[in-house]
């Protein structure tokens, strides 16, 4: 897929990226061979490819799923720097 220098334009604008009008065209270059390689890479055989998350095999460790009592919020709430009715307690964001 070729890009050119109006769809690179588009994307900068877009993106609210400002790009110059003379690293217009080198990018779009560049954007057709990231583009390529993807289209390369679809074209490669993956049947029977287990999907991976890591390069190293592990396995995540479980904890048992048991039912609490639940009734912690005193806890919860002591290390809160600031606390009111039993909530936790922020500064006003929004004016």
């Amino acid at each position: 897929m070729a890009v050119d220098k109006a769809t690179v334009r588009r994307v900068a604008h877009l993106a609210r990226i400002r790009v110059d009008e003379d690293h217009l065209a080198p990018m779009a270059q560049e954007l057709s061979r990231i583009l390529a390689f993807a289209e390369q890479l679809a074209e490669v055989n993956v049947d029977g490819v287990e999907p991976m998350t890591s390069v190293t095999p592990m396995a995540l460790r479980m904890r048992e799923d048991v039912v609490t009592e639940g009734d912690a919020r005193d806890a919860v709430l002591a290390n809160a720097p600031l606390t009111r009715g039993g909530f936790f307690a922020v500064p006003k964001v929004v004016e």
